[in-house]
Order: structure tokens, then sequence, then C-alpha cells
């Protein structure tokens, strides 16, 4: 449900900071290929610190997407954030919002004329205000009969009709977070900004608000930026992930290219779940501990036969079978978790790795069996090359 006061994507754009400055690089500011959002080699340092949050960053969102930022604690994707929003200034390179120059070494446009709207983890309610005040909080540049003619629509479109009169503190914090979210829609941004919003959920209401989070952006046409280090959330949720390693961004792409094609093993671990294991590639092959497997790589590198590398182990890809007496590369079974339509197994190599597999709940295999490990299917494993 779009709005009636939303605009459409070419009609996104935010005055000039600098009267007469366009961007660098830019001849057309309304083209899609600039972005809602487009951060371009940027760099974000914090007074006493060695090193800079962010280096060389660049992000391209268009209008409508929603990218999410993934990475571990201290990758630099809140940093990232902030400077979208306005809240850190940069030391080199570009920030444009809706086509227009709003940060650089020499321009800095402050938050509240960026036309952001901000979702914090920790909600930022007025709890000395209601529900629909909190919402026409970000209103108040607008005339009343405006301020009070968005109100009921906004609160329709995040499940809280007839909350206009309740306080915070009478809220869930599924509750509170969609009023949040419509505090940050309301004033029509040009784009939402998400910093971890689902972090102070449980599980289970964390999984139900952003399946509505993601149907909410989808009918407003919100363009929307998520950080997470969730990457359940991001998956579930994005047009486009963009995975952050150290400072930088390591890979972006549609989350089936991210999964099914990581370009490292430290892409890999950020994006499921996995076991990286040392092996060596003859012909088409990686032999490792675990077995010898098929390979493929995910780049345009060259991998030398001989070559050490790391191979990819994800449960979902692989299969045990019981092992014979005279088979060498074997694995012990050390649990198993039954999880309805499947089980999940731990199998213990010799070396003291474990590995994760899931097979049919049906055919089981006993704790403590002797068991050998193959792909499944035509599956063949991902391999990085390591360099020493």
């Amino acid at each position: 449900m779009r709005m009636p006061w939303r605009r459409r994507p070419a009609e996104i754009s935010i005055p000039s900071p600098v009267p007469g400055l366009a961007a660098p690089g830019i001849t057309d500011p309304d083209a899609v290929e600039t972005g809602v959002i487009h951060l371009q080699g940027v760099e974000c340092s914090y007074p006493g610190s060695d090193e800079p949050a962010i280096h060389d960053f660049d992000l391209l969102v268009r209008p409508g997407e929603f990218v999410s930022i993934l990475g571990r604690s201290g990758a630099g994707k809140t940093t990232a954030l902030r400077v979208v929003a306005g809240f850190e200034q940069v030391s080199a390179g570009y920030v444009r919002i809706g086509g227009q120059l709003v940060g650089s070494s020499f321009v800095h446009v402050p938050p509240d004329q960026r036309r952001i709207g901000l979702v914090f983890q920790d909600y930022a309610l007025f709890p000395h205000l209601s529900v629909a005040k909190n919402v026409e909080f970000g209103l108040k540049d607008l005339p009343a009969g405006e301020r009070a003619a968005r109100i009921a629509p906004v609160l329709a479109m995040v499940g809280m009709s007839g909350y206009e009169s309740r306080y915070v503190h009478e809220l869930s914090g599924g509750q509170q977070q969609r009023v949040a979210i419509a505090r940050a829609l309301a004033p029509d941004p040009v784009a939402l900004l998400l910093d971890e919003p689902f972090s102070n959920l449980d599980r289970q209401l964390r999984a139900e608000l952003r399946r509505d989070i993601k149907k909410i952006v989808q009918e407003t046409g919100a363009t929307t930026l998520l950080v997470t280090h969730d990457r359940e959330e991001a998956l579930a949720t994005s047009d486009r992930i963009a995975v952050m390693g150290d400072r930088v961004i390591d890979q972006i792409g549609t989350p089936e290219e991210v999964y099914q094609n990581p370009v490292s093993a430290s892409v890999a671990r950020l994006i499921g779940p996995c076991e990286l294991i040392p092996g060596v590639y003859r012909g088409g092959v990686v032999v490792t501990e675990a077995g010898v497997f098929p390979t493929r790589t995910t780049t345009e590198e060259t991998i030398s036969d001989g070559q050490q590398v790391l191979a990819l182990m994800r449960a979902s890809e692989l299969e045990i079978e019981p092992a014979g007496d005279e088979e060498q590369r074997t694995a012990t079974v050390e649990l198993r978790e039954f999880e309805g339509e499947f089980s999940e197994y731990s199998i213990r190599l010799d070396s003291g790795t474990l590995l994760r597999v899931r097979r049919r709940a049906a055919n089981g295999l006993e704790v403590g069996s002797r068991v050998r490990v193959q792909t499944r299917g035509e599956s063949k494993v991902i391999v990085f090359a390591v360099y020493v």
C-alpha cells in the first residue's frame, strides 16, 4: 500500500548542499545509475584510532531496493550506516543521497537535512508520548491537518491501528518496533535505514517482524538499507547482500549469488554455517582427510595442481554412508539431532575436526558408527586457494 503522499523514485531528490555544486561524476542526478544511496571511495575515521573504521568503501542502493550490510562486530557496517545518516563525517570519498552530494572531505549535510528515516535496535521512542504523538514527532514541519492525516494510514500499514492513544510501556517489543518503523516512514524519507532492528526480539518475533517489514518495504517502494550481523535476516529480507570483511565490502550480490558462490573463505563463513578443512587440489578434485571430492571455484583465480586449498563443507551438501573396514578416510558419528523431516549429524574426523551433515530422518545412523563422507548428488565442493 503506497501512502498517498509518497513520491515516485524519479521524484526523489534533496536540495544540493552547495548551490551550483553537483556530485562529482554525475551529469544527470536523476539517473537510476546514481542510486538513492551512493557511497564511492568513502573513508571514515574515529578520533584516537590508528586505522579508519571504513576505507575505500563503495555501495550503490537503487530506488526501491532492499540492501543488507552483513558483517561481524567491528567490521565497520554500523559506521557505514552512520555515514549515510550523516552522524559521521567522511575524510575521503563521496556520499550521495537522491543524486546529490551530502558528504565528502569538503561537504557535510547534517542528518536532519538528509530526509533519511532511521529505525534503531532500541526503538528510540519517546516514553512520555502516545503512539500517535511518536509518529507525529517526525512531521513537525508539516501543517497540523496534514500531520493528522498521515498518522492513521501509516499505523495501519504497520499493523498498529487502534493503538494511537497507547503509551510505549503498554506495548510489546515487537509493537514498539512497528511504531518506530511507522514514525520513520511517515515523513516520506528518501531512504529507510535499519540498524539491527530485530536484535532485541526473541527468535519467533524476529522472524514474524522481518517478514512484515519486507512486505511493508515492498508495498511502499521504500529504498532500504539494513545493517545486521544475522545472516538469516540478511538472506530472508534482502534484494542484495553486501558482505563486509575488514572495513570494506568483500562481495555484493543477491542472497542466492552470495550463498552459492562466495568469493572467499571469510565470506563463506559469514553467509552460512560451514566448516573449512584443508586439502590439496589435484586435477579437478580435492583430497582431504574427510575424503576426495569433485571441486569448483567461485572466482577467476586459477588453482594449480598440488596447491593447498580450503574445502567448503556445508551440512546440506554432504552425505554420509556406513564405512567399510577397508576404507581409509572415515569419521565417527558423535551426535545425532532429530529435526523432524531430517536429522543433523555431528561427525568427528580422526584429526578432531567436526563436520555437520543433514540426512533424511528415516535413514538413521547410530552414534559411534564409522562413516564415509561424500557430496550429495552432483554437488561439487567449493575450494579456496591458500597462499603461504
